[in-house]
């Protein structure tokens, strides 16, 4: 057989991820704030494009009709200039079609420490990354009311408290590495030995420095576990006697609630034990927080629900949320003129396909949360009117049918957005949740709705503490469907102790004085 080229042609289907289409689905996943750095971003890189300063009505529509309804406001599309499109490869780049606080350390209870109190728990609590200093270049200066708001971060203030101890030189440098370990809750996690051999000075030496900052304010920083960190707090307070060193060296125990056990250990009566347990909740097992100078980012909502005039629920976007961006017809005429060359043409076209592409993907981008949302506020109307034990089960294959999107797009949809409802700010995959099979053969029940009505029943318990399998029997009693093994799963994801830990902590509440 002859072997030699030849031409063929073949035909078939495939589908072409465009630069535009990738970065259409981008856009559809990114949290407002992410959102609003890429158009700033692209405002600063297309000098086609301008802000919109123009107040817009928000595009909104109603559970009980469309999704988008015919008052919704169209951006003002501009097209690519004719003289612009023929002499320019605009349609090589043509647009894609769119298609560890106290409760975390020492539990919820009044007396009771969790699991997290054990030995080892420096390792949980310290697994943060070290806070850097935020100096500020020596040419600039803040204003007051900057000075005024700065705080100071907790290796600053253990700088400022070691240059006031005054070590030795070689002191300092050792006692400078030991602050970089320090974590933000103010716990030294590394290995001490690793430090001294990176240094190449005794393991005393860096032993000796590690009692001077653990010296220093806040009390209990620079320690190495959770039971160092309370009796370093304690050796302060001089109440670091026999007992209470015992107590604090078997914290294990102490998240059990063996008070039985913590009374041999300790030689101790009852009294004395529970006297220590309201000593050490007055503890703080994480110091280094109190310097945490980070600020906690306001919640925006994307979604606003509210009740209509009928009684409906209206759905509409925030519209302070979203980035408008126009392009600059006036502008581009006026550069138009003026560009003679081929290379200044080509640009142009490019700078104006992507525009116009930003204009249509952003508004494409609030079109399709809006219809997303929306379907969520059909299925989930029960909710806003009776409460989180009327949520019904809810998959991202029901929306995606009734919206005719495909999964990826409506799970892309509900990445990092957030609905404004009358009950509060709720992501919106908050909504959805598996199903469990109702008892009497009737519509199923959301698991956030279980796991809420578990949660209310072991709150109403009161002194009779309710076991996993009488928790089945109280749910199946109600019409729920549900295994021993589940409620546990759900009773676990809500940090509440099984039944006979609860039992030990009901019995070890001492009353209070009068």
């Amino acid at each position: 057989m002859a072997m030699g080229p030849r031409l063929e042609m073949r035909q078939g289907q495939s589908l072409v991820m465009t630069p535009q289409l990738q970065q259409a689905i981008k856009l559809l996943q990114l949290s407002n704030l992410d959102l609003s750095t890429y158009v700033e971003e692209e405002l600063e890189r297309n000098p086609l494009l301008e802000r919109d300063e123009g107040i817009s009505e928000p595009v909104s529509g109603e559970n009980q009709g469309e999704p988008l309804g015919p008052e919704a406001a169209e951006p003002t599309l501009l097209a690519a200039d004719k003289r612009l499109a023929d002499d320019s490869p605009m349609e090589m780049a043509g647009e894609a079609p769119l298609d560890t606080s106290f409760e975390n350390v020492y539990g919820s209870d009044e007396v009771g420490l969790t699991a997290a109190a054990s030995e080892g728990g420096a390792n949980e609590l310290g697994s943060l990354a070290s806070v850097s200093g935020s100096g500020r270049g020596g040419d600039e200066e803040g204003s007051f009311e900057e000075s005024l708001a700065a705080t100071p971060s907790l290796k600053d203030h253990l700088i400022a408290q070691l240059h006031q101890a005054a070590p030795a030189p070689a002191d300092t440098v050792i006692a400078m590495a030991l602050i970089d370990l320090v974590d933000e809750a103010g716990y030294i996690t590394d290995e001490l030995d690793e430090l001294a051999a990176r240094l190449g000075c005794p393991m005393a030496e860096v032993e000796r420095l590690l009692a001077l900052l653990q010296g220093f304010d806040p009390a209990g920083v620079c320690a190495r576990s959770l039971a160092e960190c309370l009796g370093l707090q304690l050796r302060e307070r001089d109440r670091f006697d026999p007992a209470m060193q015992a107590f604090i060296g078997h914290l294990d125990l102490v998240a059990r609630r063996d008070v039985a056990k913590l009374m041999q250990v300790c030689g101790v009566d009852a009294e004395d034990i529970a006297d220590m347990l309201r000593e050490i909740r007055t503890l703080d097992p994480k110091p280094g927080l109190a310097f945490t100078s980070e600020m906690s980012q306001p919640l925006i909502p994307d979604v606003l629900v509210r009740r209509g005039p009928d009684g409906s629920w209206i759905v509409e976007l925030n519209a302070d949320n979203l980035p408008r961006v126009l392009v600059n017809q006036r502008y581009l005429a006026r550069i138009d003129r003026g560009a003679q060359k081929k290379v200044d043409r080509a640009y142009l076209s490019e700078c104006l396909a992507s525009a116009n592409w930003l204009v249509k993907a952003l508004d494409q981008r609030a079109r399709t949360i809006l219809k997303v949302a929306s379907e969520i506020v059909r299925h989930q109307d029960a909710f806003l009117e009776h409460g989180v034990q009327h949520l019904r089960p809810l998959n991202l294959r029901t929306v995606a049918e009734a919206t005719e999107m495909h999964e990826s797009t409506v799970s892309r949809v509900t990445a990092n957005k957030y609905m404004a409802t009358p009950r509060g700010i709720f992501e919106l995959k908050y909504f959805f949740s598996s199903s469990i099979a109702s008892a009497a053969g009737g519509e199923a029940h959301s698991a956030e709705a279980v796991r809420h009505r578990i949660k209310e029943l072991i709150d109403a318990e009161g002194r009779t503490v309710l076991s996993d399998d009488k928790l089945v029997e109280v749910l199946k009693a109600a019409g729920i469907d549900i295994a021993r093994r589940t409620v546990a799963k759900y009773r676990e994801a809500l940090r509440i102790p099984s039944s006979l830990e609860r039992r030990r902590l009901k019995g070890s509440r001492q009353p209070e004085p009068a």
